[in-house]
């Protein structure tokens, strides 16, 4: 895994937290929102991921007249022998890119719910397995939001991991213009897999041995309920969130080599895990409040484990 991260970073930079974050949410086996202006590299970042980790990957450009039957797949009538064949959508890969999200409708956006949940597809009342891993990364453009439908709460809760791509510092913009390559030329250049699909769920079910000291549990118990009882805050974080906070942990601490987790990786990942499932106030937000503050200053009110 590590590996993969630093082959990634080869190829994008100025973005290393995130790059790193992306595998932790992967090996956790959650899904990632990737929001950021454009040109940041988000789709670059999910095809690199997808390619190196050696499974099948497929693009959905998210339109305003995308239909739910585009994504999941759709059933077809062949009336020289009266049968149906259900053809299978896009969404039956290992790592799926869901571009622009917000650019199709509730109906459409709501398709990819009981994938990222329940690991499933239902085809005119046929249930399919989805492949294993199955890994959805959408991205998003903060700052567009003509012909736009904001993600549901719903929708929102079923990200792992809200991940910001800023602009790169100074010395990596410089590296991206040295290093850019035409289009025709990149397609040439072959990325070879580094990982294999069965490879990645092996390393998913070692999750189970990191080791989560007793204190912990309180720990991120106590972090999700002050979330909910901010008074700038409308909507605090569900049980959900802090199933997230516990798996992202875990995964970051398999990632630096330990069979155990520290206060620091719940630190870690819990503005990423937290930031898109907190509603705050209109009044905090006329404040200029934000989630980030907001989990920021509820982590320096809780007394660390030891």
């Amino acid at each position: 895994m590590n590996q993969l991260i630093e082959t990634m970073e080869q190829r994008l930079f100025g973005q290393k937290l995130n790059i790193r974050l992306l595998v932790t949410a992967m090996l956790a086996g959650g899904h990632v929102l990737l929001e950021g202006v454009p040109g940041l590299g988000k789709t670059r970042m999910a095809r690199t991921l997808a390619e190196l980790s050696g499974g099948e990957y497929r693009r959905i450009q998210f339109t305003p007249d995308l239909m739910p039957g585009d994504i999941t797949g759709s059933v077809i009538y062949h009336m020289q022998d009266h049968s149906f064949t259900t053809i299978k959508g896009p969404i039956f890969a290992n790592v799926l890119l869901a571009d622009e999200i917000n650019r199709s409708g509730p109906k459409t956006q709501a398709a990819l719910l009981e994938a990222m949940e329940e690991r499933q597809v239902t085809i005119q009342g046929n249930t399919y397995k989805l492949p294993d891993p199955f890994f959805v990364v959408a991205t998003q453009n903060p700052v567009e939001y003509e012909g736009t439908y904001p993600l549901p709460e719903a929708q929102l809760d079923r990200f792992m991991f809200k991940l910001v791509l800023d602009y790169p510092g100074e010395e990596a913009e410089v590296e991206i213009l040295r290093r850019h390559v035409p289009f025709r030329q990149e397609q040439e250049q072959t990325i070879q897999a580094i990982l294999t699909p069965e490879r990645i769920a092996e390393l998913q079910r070692q999750l189970v041995n990191v080791v989560v000291e007793e204190s912990l549990y309180a720990y991120i118990a106590t972090l999700i309920r002050k979330t909910r009882e901010s008074k700038r805050v409308q909507l605090g974080a569900s049980p959900r969130a802090g199933i997230a906070v516990l798996m992202a942990s875990k995964a970051w601490a398999l990632l630096e080599g330990r069979t155990y987790v520290t206060p620091d990786d719940i630190k870690l990942v819990a503005r990423p895990a937290l930031r898109h499932r907190l509603l705050l106030t209109p009044q905090a937000e006329l404040e200029g409040g934000t989630s980030d503050q907001i989990i920021q200053e509820t982590l320096g009110s809780i007394p660390v484990p030891r």
